[in-house]
């Protein structure tokens, strides 16, 4: 008999980053990503997109080095909370509780097995714009920004892993993640998944860490809707001297077109110019791709191959050789 479904964490609600250049960071995504700057406390600056419905999304503290502090998960109810909290400390991979932070209510704390810091909570803020930000579109927390070119919501983050596989079997049978692409080594094993608790095609991706590092970031997602915003955004990211790493391409894996920028920080930031597709069916199938097929399955057209560090640069920076697998 298949194990009943667990449906207890309802979504990717935000995430932190460690930023050595935290007012140039701050500066990358609010004129050129048009985000708001809603909270500042101590080193961390707290923002959201213009069509997120919390308060904040984007946390970025100020670091030595780049990296990611947390990501935070939303669970669907109070007794949700509770009942994934009970699982985690089962693990072994619970830290414990918090009172809360700017924009939500009291969260757990725990690692994955791979030492990503993570957060879950139920109590949240929704964003109350100002009189200036206002906007007769009712179903809209805020009014578009006009600045930069704006990015719509959080999409997703990618966590690159040393034990891909470990990590992926603690987010479906801990927190009810399901995975909806893998890329297949010859053994079987995880070289990268794709898993998501919402209908989007990934809320968090787990890839293989060619360095064989633990805990580090792969990179954060934002959405635009229109794949046009992409070149739209190309031109102001070359003409104020920030690096593109994969100029506009389409995945093949999501199908969601999309391009890669490093932040002034250091940090990979992926933009989406669409969603790709949605998921419905309660009995989806997992795709699966090989190895051999990994090129295509990330980029599957508007390039002809990924940067030969793509699966090796990941934050915090480390300059050791690459795994042989």
């Amino acid at each position: 008999m298949e194990k009943e479904p667990i449906f207890d964490v309802a979504q990717l609600a935000h995430f932190e980053i460690y930023s050595p250049k935290l007012e140039e960071s701050v500066t990358f995504f609010s004129d050129i990503l048009g985000m708001e700057e809603v909270h500042r406390q101590g080193k961390s600056v707290y923002m959201r997109a213009y069509e997120d419905q919390y308060h904040n999304t984007l946390i970025i503290t100020e670091n030595d080095e780049a990296g990611l502090g947390h990501m935070a998960l939303r669970a669907r109810s109070p007794q949700a909370l509770e009942r994934r909290v009970e699982a985690i400390e089962k693990t072994g991979y619970g830290i414990g509780w918090i009172d809360g932070d700017i924009g939500h209510g009291p969260a757990y704390q725990f690692t994955t097995p791979d030492g990503h810091k993570v957060e879950i909570f139920w109590e949240v803020d929704y964003y109350d714009a100002p009189n200036s930000q206002q906007t007769a579109l009712l179903n809209r927390p805020q009014r578009r920004p006009k600045r930069g070119v704006p990015v719509r919501r959080l999409d997703h983050i990618n966590l690159l892993a040393k034990d891909t596989n470990k990590n992926v079997e603690f987010l479906e049978a801990v927190l009810g993640f399901n995975v909806r692409e893998r890329i297949l080594a010859e053994d079987n094993s995880d070289i990268a998944t794709w898993l998501s608790v919402s209908n989007l095609a990934h809320d968090v991706a787990i890839m293989g860490d060619a360095l064989g590092e633990t805990g580090r970031l792969h990179h954060i997602c934002y959405w635009y809707g229109y794949p046009q915003h992409l070149q739209d955004v190309s031109d102001l990211l070359i003409e104020d001297g920030y690096e593109i790493e994969v100029a506009p391409i389409k995945h093949g894996i999501s199908q969601a077109s999309c391009m890669y920028v490093y932040e002034p920080g250091g940090n990979r930031v992926e933009l989406f110019g669409d969603a790709g597709y949605l998921i419905f069916d309660p009995d989806w199938r997992t795709v699966e791709w090989k190895a051999e097929d990994t090129n295509q399955a990330i980029l599957w057209h508007g390039g002809s191959n990924l940067p030969k560090d793509f699966f090796e640069y990941g934050t915090p920076l480390r300059s050791k050789e690459p795994v042989e697998n």
